[in-house]
């Protein structure tokens, strides 16, 4: 062969890996299969079990968090993502759906392996071991709970959790503990009620307990003990039953010392009303039995017949003003514990954690059913300090004037320390100013996604904008899907070592969609 043909040919070679290599399947294709994982840095949800979202293991802090970049993005499948990462010191494990339970090499986004069997991840992955082997535990919205091992991603085991309810909804994150995991259940109620024809309502809200190592139930416990009866009809062969409702749409909280978990409860789907709904009960984690239910808004029945003044709409209608919020474990400066809890109509708790009492109160906007506290609040144990994000973004008709902001409160007292109001910066539902996803705190920090796409951190000792990100553009992507940001909303942001991880692209309730996973950095030279 000639000479000048081997040249041609070797160059030919060497473009055609050139271009390989510039390709992000090719990137993904040399990520190595098996993630580290002598380091996970959360829990589940609440990143420790008292649910408390403040980070300990990471560097960003008030006095660098200004210089965080971009490191790169990730496409999801689908729009309207609702998922919280797992972060071990080389991985991001991340629910997708259409594409399953990913594993995400942390420096380069490349994939390591894929899980298709979960389909459509909505909660954030929580772990635990059987055998020496960690096994990652996750939520498909409607497919049920999912134990996966996390080395290799297959599926150890998959149960539905419909022992009481035929139409369940897994929004709530379930939490491992010891060999139990902790599942909450609402039902997809809220929603078929809005059809005239539909029968509502029948189902309970729960908790259960499933068993690490086989995913059978070990206890289940009913929002509403009572059975629901018939209670008249519509269109002459439309039944309606109660009571119904009380769902349980957020994470349990882990109370390690008294061996219990406290959770929220939603509205009523019908009357009669319960005693149970809009309630924070503590229950025994290795029985599931109450040992105490205090319940803050009487009366709340609400459906989404409702938004359309449906025959279904229970009369009277209840304000919706449920706890999707997780509750959160603290010790009071005087050496007391509580339990805080944030309701939508934005009401602040504290409650003593022995008998269901109240401590403080304290309330904070307008409240309604998108208002008030939505997913999430974080504490501040060292500092004392509650750190509330409010939404108040328009649903229901509301009286008092919208407060959407941040907003720091003493853990003792309820009071404020300061607030961090935000303004519309554009006309219309899509620009809505409100702090609706759950926030994360770390040393001088408070990280909170807006409905507006704005990613921020605050100083957490005087509210004090230091960097912002705005997350509604379009992004070139590690794994070569197309993608975009939106809303911020839901389950919120991590903060891991110098990373910075957040999900842009929430569509529900009218706000801009997308699908952008975002891996913010801090650069080495501005790290500790």
């Amino acid at each position: 062969m000639p000479a000048t043909l081997n040249l041609r040919l070797s160059f030919r070679v060497l473009c055609c890996l050139a271009a390989l290599l510039l390709m992000p399947g090719y990137i993904q294709a040399q990520c190595s299969s098996t993630p580290g994982l002598s380091k996970l840095y959360q829990t589940g949800w609440g990143i420790d079990f008292k649910g408390q979202r403040f980070a300990r293991d990471t560097v960003i802090n008030g006095g660098n968090a200004a210089n965080l970049k971009l490191k790169w993005a990730y496409g999801f499948g689908s729009q309207t993502p609702r998922v919280f990462p797992l972060v071990t010191e080389d991985t991001i494990f991340i629910g997708d759906a259409n594409v399953g339970l990913v594993a995400l090499d942390r420096d380069s986004g490349c994939t390591r392996w894929v899980n298709e069997a979960v389909t459509d991840p909505s909660t954030a992955i929580s772990h635990g071991v059987i055998d020496g082997k960690t096994v990652l535990v996750i939520a498909g919205r409607q497919t049920g709970v999912f134990a996966v091992d996390a080395i290799s991603g297959t599926t150890i085991w998959h149960r539905h959790v419909n022992d009481d309810n035929p139409v369940p909804v897994f929004s709530g994150s379930p939490l491992v503990f010891e060999d139990q995991v902790f599942v909450p259940l609402s039902s997809m109620e809220i929603g078929l009620s809005a059809n005239p024809f539909y029968g509502c309502c029948t189902t309970s809200g729960a908790l259960a307990s499933l068993d690490l190592r086989t995913g059978e139930t070990n206890w289940y416990r009913r929002t509403i003990p009572d059975q629901p009866q018939v209670t008249g009809r519509h269109y002459l062969f439309v039944e309606e039953h109660g009571p119904s409702g009380a769902p349980v749409w957020g994470a349990p909280t882990l109370d390690v010392e008294r061996r219990l978990l406290y959770f929220g409860t939603g509205q009523n789907y019908s009357h009669p009303t319960t005693a149970t709904s809009d309630a924070i009960f503590a229950v025994d984690i290795d029985t599931g039995e109450p040992r105490w239910i205090s319940q803050f808004t009487e009366n709340d029945a609400f459906n989404m017949a409702c938004a359309a003044g449906g025959v279904n709409c229970p009369d009277p209608m209840g304000p919706d003003v449920d706890f999707g919020a997780p509750p959160i474990l603290v010790t009071l400066p005087d050496g007391r514990d509580a339990v805080l809890a944030g309701q939508k109509s934005g009401d602040i708790w504290a409650i003593n954690p022995d008998d269901g009492s109240t401590i403080w109160h304290t309330r904070i906007g307008r409240g309604g059913a998108l208002g008030g506290v939505h997913w999430g609040m974080a504490v501040d144990q060292q500092n004392a300090t509650l750190f509330v994000p409010i939404s108040d973004l328009p649903a229901l008709p509301g009286t008092d004037e919208a407060e959407p902001g941040m907003f720091a409160l003493d853990v003792a007292t309820g009071k404020n320390r300061w607030s961090a109001p935000r303004v519309q910066r554009c006309e219309g539902r899509q620009c809505w100013s409100g702090l609706s996803a759950g926030i994360t705190v770390a040393d001088g920090v408070v990280v909170a996604g807006a409905l507006d796409g704005l990613l921020e951190v605050y100083d957490s000792v005087n509210g004090a904008l230091v960097w912002s990100y705005d997350t509604q553009i379009e992004f070139d992507t590690v794994n070569g899907v197309a993608a975009k940001g939106g809303a911020i909303d839901a389950h919120g942001p991590v903060l891991a070592d110098n990373l910075l991880i957040a999900i842009s692209g929430y569509g529900s309730f009218g706000q801009k969609p997308g699908n952008a996973l975002l891996v913010f950095e801090l650069p080495e030279e501005t790290s500790p």
